[in-house]
């Protein structure tokens, strides 16, 4: 990746140095395809389906599956979901100023689908079972990811993923739609 592409590399907080970019805003957009057939193919009856990003990472690709099924005729339903309250690290990790959860419609007996950017630890995830207990009874939780990176501290695993990238623990991924890249946290 040369210091042009590093420049344009998305930063998802100041301290986050891109080392090099693993996937391109093309291969993201066929993986989020992948993702939304692999969803119809599992789900006979689409319009119980609700799909919530995760805030903030998981919103723009929760969004982008809700497209890209809609536009295949499932008539899913869309949200956000923030866990910024029910995290165990709240202290380490402040809450966004842009964070909101936004369900305008019941999610009883739907199947939900929870939508993140990166899945590492497990801990955002059970955060977000823990926020989503608050907006009604689920029929069934599923997950879908753009990233899993492994080292789970939980035992947590994804329904659909994009792409499995292993990782060192002390490395960083920031996944967006316009590309996935891998580094380090900076000083």
């Amino acid at each position: 990746m040369t210091s042009e592409r590093q420049s344009d590399a998305p930063r998802r907080d100041a301290g986050f140095v891109a080392k090099s970019q693993l996937l391109s805003a093309d291969e993201v957009s066929r993986a989020l395809t992948r993702m939304a057939h692999e969803i119809l193919e599992r789900h006979h009856d689409p319009s119980l389906i609700s799909l919530l990003g995760v805030q903030t990472g998981g919103v723009p690709f929760a969004r982008t599956l809700f497209d890209l099924l809609r536009s295949l005729g499932a008539g899913v339903q869309v949200g956000e979901l923030d866990v910024s309250f029910y995290r165990d690290d709240l202290a380490l990790n402040p809450v966004p100023p842009a964070a909101n959860t936004a369900i305008d419609h019941d999610l009883t007996e739907r199947t939900v689908i929870l939508v993140d950017d990166v899945l590492f630890t497990g801990r955002t995830i059970r955060a977000a079972l823990n926020a989503l207990s608050d907006w009604g009874r689920p029929r069934a939780v599923q997950l879908a990811v753009m990233v899993d990176r492994g080292h789970r501290e939980l035992p947590i695993r994804p329904d659909y993923v994009g792409k499995n990238l292993p990782t060192a623990r002390d490395e960083s991924i920031v996944a967006t739609l316009e590309g996935v890249w891998i580094g380090a946290r900076g000083a």
